[in-house]
């Protein structure tokens, strides 16, 4: 429960996260405008190439976000924009990116670059995506271009968003491009990106040596826990869904040490390979099959999803205490059209960082997912989570009071009971029906 105690920040950095195939717009030929163009792939039959019009609109949302107090940026770079053709670069885009960054530079804000965020080209996809023969190669061609045009105005990178989210949805259960549905490929495709991070962790430090350059992986986790804990398949499935959803994979790209089922790729010695640990987190799993699911009772968001503030400084805590970098919240948002509830969400999620880095745990960074409401995958245009609302047919922003909200934190470098008496009381979660909810 938020109280009105308040908090300080104390140096904590506070900013927003995007990506680029959600907010840029355009007809850019990459994996995600193919699978939309497909019947019955996302739930509002919409495209990316509306999105936020981000791409013509950089200047406006950038003093946007300066209005707002924003300290720190994260954004992606679309590898199929930059790379139309294999081989081929588009010196344009590479400008145009360059004149946002550059804008981000002189407004105070730090950016925090994502190389593969869901989505690649078309190409890539066609010649058979992660697993095709020469992927790695063609991987490192592109974070070797990227660097090399990019690097004098970014030291913070993150190689991969969510590898667990991309090869559930892409490979076992078929929510996102190309469509597959099998655990055994998902597993290859795990070792595939462990591999790719780990090669473009040293790629980035040789092309960048400075001391400021950072590397990172934006690891997606959740608690989990039994449905009944009285139910012995709900206990023995819980620690074996965690494992495979994220243990696994984030021990991998971390340290390059390899647990079954993944195998050790050939190359592949034991290191580290992160400067920091970047969390996205939304909501914890209740495990009564194989499949993510939502007990009955429980406080959620427009989409269903758990809303347990807890769980942010749980998954903080096992990450410093298992890994010891330092952690970057690189996600934490929440679905709510109404604006009915995201300020009390914003409250209890910053005032459960104030706690465990009261405990020592170093999280320097939280970005809130996200700053204008923006496509949402396989949801589609339907979905909100901005501070910032968006007319998608005029394409007007609009600041909502959970923004100013966050503004006013961002500003006096904490939050005070009367602005929890301003924003956050009164404010209530919906609550999960009866019957239990998988997704």
């Amino acid at each position: 429960m938020a109280t009105a105690d308040g908090f300080r920040l104390d140096g904590l950095l506070l900013g927003v996260a995007t990506a680029a195939t959600q907010v840029e717009g355009g007809d850019v030929e990459s994996s995600w405008t193919d699978w939309a163009d497909r019947p019955g792939t996302i739930a509002d039959g919409s495209t990316p190439r509306r999105a936020t019009d981000h791409w013509r609109r950089w200047r406006e949302d950038t003093e946007l976000m300066a209005s707002l107090g924003v300290q720190v940026y994260r954004m992606s770079v679309e590898w199929a924009r930059l790379e139309p053709r294999p081989g081929v670069w588009d010196d344009a885009a590479f400008a145009r990116y360059r004149e946002e960054l550059e804008l981000l530079r002189a407004k105070g804000i730090r950016p925090l670059v994502t190389l593969h965020h869901f989505s690649h080209p078309l190409w890539f996809e066609r010649d058979g995506g992660w697993l095709a023969p020469g992927a790695l190669w063609v991987w490192e061609r592109f974070v070797s271009e990227v660097v090399t045009r990019l690097g004098d105005l970014v030291a913070e990178w993150v190689t991969i968003n969510e590898p667990n989210v991309y090869v559930t949805g892409a490979h076992v259960f078929g929510d996102f491009p190309p469509g597959h549905r099998s655990l055994r490929e998902g597993m290859r495709v795990y070792g595939v990106l462990a591999t790719a991070h780990i090669r473009a962790y040293a790629l980035i430090h040789a092309l960048r040596p400075a001391p400021d350059t950072m590397v990172g992986v934006a690891h997606h986790l959740r608690p989990f826990r039994p449905g009944n804990a009285r139910n012995p398949w709900h206990r023995a499935l819980t620690p074996v869904m965690r494992h495979l959803f994220q243990d696994a994979i984030v021990r991998a790209m971390t340290t390059g040490e390899f647990a079954p089922p993944l195998r050790r790729p050939p190359g592949i010695a034991p290191g580290r390979y992160a400067d920091f640990f970047g969390l996205n987190y939304y909501s914890r799993t209740t495990v009564t099959r194989f499949d993510d699911g939502t007990p009955p009772g429980v406080p959620v968001n427009d989409l269903g999803w758990e809303v347990y503030a807890a769980g942010l400084g749980e998954t903080a805590r096992w990450a410093w205490e298992t890994y010891r970098l330092p952690v970057w919240v690189t996600e934490n948002g929440t679905c709510d059209a109404a604006d009915a509830f995201r300020s009390r969400y914003l409250w209890e999620h910053l005032s459960v960082l104030r706690d465990v880095r009261a405990q020592g745990v170093p999280v320097d960074r939280y970005y809130h997912w996200c700053f204008v409401d923006n496509w949402e995958w396989n949801e589609g245009e339907g979905p909100r989570f901005g501070l910032v609302a968006l007319d998608y047919e005029t394409q007007a922003r609009t600041v909502r009071d959970s923004g100013r909200f966050f503004a006013e934190v961002a500003r006096e470098g904490g939050a005070t009971g009367d602005m929890y008496a301003r924003y956050v009381a009164g404010q209530t979660y919906p609550v999960s029906s009866a019957e239990a909810h998988h997704r």
